[in-house]
């Protein structure tokens, strides 16, 4: 039979390599998510659009909610232009 504290030291260990694990696999997940959002940001940099598009779409989510959220909407064009000011 293993010794008490022999037990208590592989458990331990056992703890720290899973602890260990899921803060890899958690990190591999922002990464993935970082890259989507980049890759996102880019197309609608490409397509004005696409933007407007997504901003229709968060309204609706907004609008479905039972919260009471307050929504300051502002033209896609002063977007464009304070962009287009940053880029200079």
């Amino acid at each position: 039979k293993i010794p008490t504290e022999m037990q208590r030291a592989i458990a331990r260990q056992a703890e720290a390599e899973r602890e260990r694990r899921s803060k890899i696999i958690n990190a591999e997940g922002e990464l993935q998510a970082a890259e989507k959002l980049r890759e996102a940001a880019e197309i609608m940099q490409r397509s004005p659009g696409a933007l407007q598009l997504r901003y229709l779409q968060t309204l609706a989510e907004i609008s479905t909610e039972n919260a009471s959220t307050v929504v300051f909407p502002v033209p896609i064009d002063l977007l464009t232009a304070l962009q287009k000011r940053n880029q200079e």
